[in-house]
């Protein structure tokens, strides 16, 4: 009798010992049988007791662990899908807590093809748990995608694989190389447009849904949104993905006063941090006097300002990035990167790239959501 699992569900977990064993305990209400799939976790190096709650949780599936000195997501998972023998990987993270027909919305979604990579969304958490100011505006970003994508008005793209609430098939995660571990941040979306070069269709599953137990601290989320700018340049520079090039253009669809301040502060250390230790000062006085409008427009002033300054100090001054978002992303390095880009591809443009001006901003701000340990 063959018991080789169908589905194996990847989770990386770094120092989150209570968030793994409410996901693992969670499992275990699947209404997808015990028997077709098994959970691989992998410690990132964690000192909070996690090896122990490993080697002792009771649960009705297939559990196996693994562990690494601490090295970062995009390693962890690596090793998690090296270990697996699922040929559907399911990519979780530990703070989120699936419905029990996850397993089934994931597996349907792919229907009898394996070039689909599925997401599914993740919704914010009951009231009675506290989540702080920043944490709930990534999950207001995420519900006006999902909205979005529900009404039609943009389709799934390799902008919404957020390794929280993920599916691909083994071999075409193998095919695109993994992700590649020099990112520490966005290295999902940077698997996702390898994996597009290969034939990858994306697809959103509105029934696949996990809750989402995020609980970031302020400085780690700040400092998220630099990564995110620092990180689009490198992956436009390097791998020739357009991530920087759409930023650049959806740069013009930005709110008035974002894109002054944008340029008001960029490469502008006093003028920057006076701005930015005002406006957290804004969101921490508004998230304790209840004044949701005044918090969620000050975070959306400190993502922008944070993540032009990621993408300016990349490129190397503030010079370059100005001339980069005024020519929508045509000029420079950006134009180098997709001329070597369409040759090495046979003139085409790769898939989710046609649809850039119909992706209603919705950039890196969420995609925090996904790929961290924060």
């Amino acid at each position: 009798m063959d018991t080789t699992p169908d589905i194996t569900v990847v989770v990386a977990s770094y120092n989150r010992r209570a968030g793994l064993e409410r996901l693992l305990r969670s499992l275990a209400e699947q209404t997808y049988p015990a028997n077709r799939f098994e959970v691989v976790v992998v410690d990132d190096g964690s000192t909070d007791g996690t090896p122990e709650l490993l080697g002792s949780i009771a649960v009705p599936y297939a559990l196996r662990s693994f562990s690494q000195p601490n090295s970062g997501p995009a390693a962890a998972r690596n090793l998690g899908v090296e270990q697996a023998r699922g040929s559907l990987i399911v990519f979780l993270d530990d703070d989120v807590v699936p419905v029990p027909g996850l397993l089934v919305a994931h597996e349907a979604a792919h229907g009898y093809t394996t070039c689909h990579v599925v997401t599914g969304p993740m919704l914010p958490p009951p009231p009675d748990w506290s989540q702080p100011a920043w944490d709930r505006w990534d999950a207001e970003q995420l519900r006006k995608q999902y909205e979005a994508m529900l009404s039609g008005r943009f389709e799934c793209s390799q902008r919404q694989f957020f390794t929280a609430n993920a599916s691909v098939h083994r071999h075409l995660f193998q095919a695109a190389g993994g992700f590649d571990t020099q990112f520490k941040r966005a290295e999902d979306m940077e698997l996702a447009w390898q994996m597009s070069r290969h034939g990858a269709r994306f697809v959103f599953e509105p029934s696949a849904e996990v809750v989402h137990y995020a609980a970031r601290p302020f400085v780690s989320w700040c400092r998220n949104a630099y990564q995110y700018g620092s990180y689009d340049v490198i992956m436009e520079r390097q791998k020739a993905i357009p991530a920087f090039a759409l930023a650049c253009r959806e740069f013009h669809q930005r709110r008035a006063v974002n894109r002054w301040l944008t340029r008001a502060c960029v490469g502008r250390g006093v003028v920057r941090d006076a701005a930015l230790f005002g406006l957290s000062t804004a969101v921490l006085a508004g998230d304790r006097l209840g004044a949701r409008r005044v918090t969620s427009f000050a975070l959306s002033s400190i993502f922008n300002v944070r993540y032009w300054q990621g993408a300016s100090d990349e490129l190397g001054g503030p010079e370059r990035l100005f001339e980069a978002i005024e020519s929508r992303g045509e000029s420079g390095f950006v134009a180098v990167a997709r001329a070597n880009r369409l040759a090495a591809e046979g003139g085409r443009v790769p898939a989710g790239a046609e649809h850039a001006d119909a992706d209603l901003g919705q950039h890196a701000a969420v995609a925090a959501m996904g790929g961290s340990h924060d």
